[in-house]
C-alpha cells in the first residue's frame, strides 16, 4: 500500500513540552451522544466562536490532564468483552516521534477507516442506545475509533500512544476520537474529518480520554463540569 505524502504543516505541526500532571480529583465525567454524521468537515462549518474559545497560537501541543474521571459506560462494557483490546502496552512513558512517516500512516488509517465503515447509531445497528464494538461494516464515532486504534497497534504502536477520547463537538454533543499520543504533541484521528490534526487545531472543546498509564483508566481534560452538556449518553448504565 502506497503511503501518503504528507507535509508537517498539513496537521498543525508544533513543538512543545507535555504539561500534563495528573492531580488525584474525582470527575464527574461526560460522553456519547450519537455521533455518526459525515465523513468530511471542513474548518469553515466549525464554530464560528473557536476563536474565542481557543486560541491556537497559545494552545499547548500537548493536551492538559486536570485528574481522574469515570470511564464511559460503553468502553467499561467493551473492555468486559475485549480484554486484549484494554490491556496495557508494557511501554508507558514512550512517545513516538512524529516523524512524515509516522504521521502518513496516520493520516492513512485514518482515511481508509472512515471510507470502509459506514456510518449508523448503535440505534439503527443494534436497537440500543449504547454500545462500543470494533465495527466490520457500520458503526458510530466510538467504533471508529476503536477500529484505528486496532489496526496501528497491529501495525507496531504501543497502545500508550493511542488513547480513546471525548470531545464537545463543533455543535456541542458529544463525540468521541482517537489521540495519537507522539513526542511532537497529540494528534485527533476522526471520523467526521479525513485529515489528522493537532488537538489543538480542532473545532473541539476536550473532556476526557483514556490514561496512557493505564488503558482502563480514564482522565480529565477540562478543570471541571459547570458547562458541560446535561444529556450526553454513555457514561451511566443504559435504564
Amino acid at each position: 500500500m502506497k503511503i501518503l505524502q504528507v507535509k508537517f504543516g498539513d496537521f498543525g505541526y508544533a513543538d512543545g513540552v507535555d504539561a500534563g500532571l495528573v492531580m488525584l480529583r474525582l470527575y464527574v465525567a461526560v460522553a456519547l451522544a450519537a455521533c455518526v454524521g459525515p465523513s468530511l468537515v471542513s474548518e469553515a462549518a466549525a464554530d464560528p466562536n473557536r476563536q474565542s474559545k481557543v486560541a491556537f497560537a497559545s494552545t499547548p501541543a500537548f493536551m492538559r490532564v486536570f485528574g481522574l474521571s469515570q470511564a464511559p459506560y460503553g468502553f467499561v462494557r467493551f473492555c468486559e468483552t475485549n480484554s486484549d483490546q484494554c490491556a496495557p502496552s508494557g511501554s508507558e512513558d514512550a512517545r513516538i516521534d512524529a516523524t512524515p512517516e509516522r504521521l502518513s500512516e496516520l493520516d492513512n488509517v485514518n482515511r481508509y477507516v472512515n471510507r470502509a465503515i459506514k456510518p449508523l447509531t448503535d440505534l439503527e445497528l443494534y436497537g440500543v442506545n449504547e454500545l462500543w464494538t470494533l465495527p466490520r461494516e457500520a458503526g458510530d464515532c466510538e467504533d471508529y475509533a476503536l477500529l484505528k486504534r486496532k489496526v496501528l497497534i497491529s501495525r507496531g504502536w504501543p497502545a500508550s500512544s493511542l488513547l480513546m477520547t471525548v470531545v464537545r463537538d463543533e455543535r456541542g454533543e458529544g463525540h468521541a476520537v482517537l489521540t495519537a499520543r507522539t513526542a511532537q504533541g497529540d494528534f485527533v484521528l476522526d471520523n467526521k474529518v479525513e485529515g489528522v490534526k493537532l488537538w489543538s487545531r480542532t473545532p473541539y472543546q476536550f473532556v476526557m480520554r483514556q490514561s496512557y498509564l493505564n488503558p482502563k483508566v480514564w482522565v480529565a481534560l477540562e478543570a471541571g463540569d459547570a458547562v458541560r452538556p446535561d444529556a450526553l449518553a454513555g457514561v451511566e448504565r443504559p435504564h
